[in-house]
């Protein structure tokens, strides 16, 4: 199983963070899929307070598509989920798995290639956020 292999710790608030890596991620290319408020889901569903994490959905379309030609079974493990949570308040923490630890289960050539792209990218994008 992968695991977290890139994290960044922010000084600033959670909504603030958020959308500091979604600039970011779209000057690299990086449209946002999906933003799922994770700490909100869970307590609507239990009534507990949670760690706020917002979890950010996010595919560059190009790599998508080129995924996608390359083998259309894999193509929907190229988006990278950008993990963005509260370690203390003021104090975020943002991780992603990099596509590469996926896509080298393959053993799919191209498809690595086209991965260490999108890493190299994403890394570039929540770097700079």
């Amino acid at each position: 199983m992968s695991t977290i292999n890139f994290k960044r710790i922010i000084n600033d608030t959670l909504d603030h963070t958020v959308e500091r890596a979604t600039k970011a991620l779209a000057a690299e290319g990086f449209g946002i899929l999906t933003r799922i408020d994770m700490h909100s889901k869970i307590k609507e569903k239990t009534g507990k307070d949670v760690i706020p994490t917002v979890i950010l959905g996010a595919c560059n379309p190009n790599l998508a598509y080129e995924a996608y030609t390359a083998n259309s079974d894999v193509a929907s493990l190229l988006p990278c989920n950008a993990v963005i949570r509260e370690v203390v308040p003021g104090k975020m923490s943002v991780e992603f798995i990099k596509p590469t630890s996926m896509m080298k289960v393959l053993g799919d050539a191209k498809l690595t290639a086209l991965a260490a792209e999108a890493d190299i990218k994403i890394e570039r994008a929540l770097s700079n956020a």
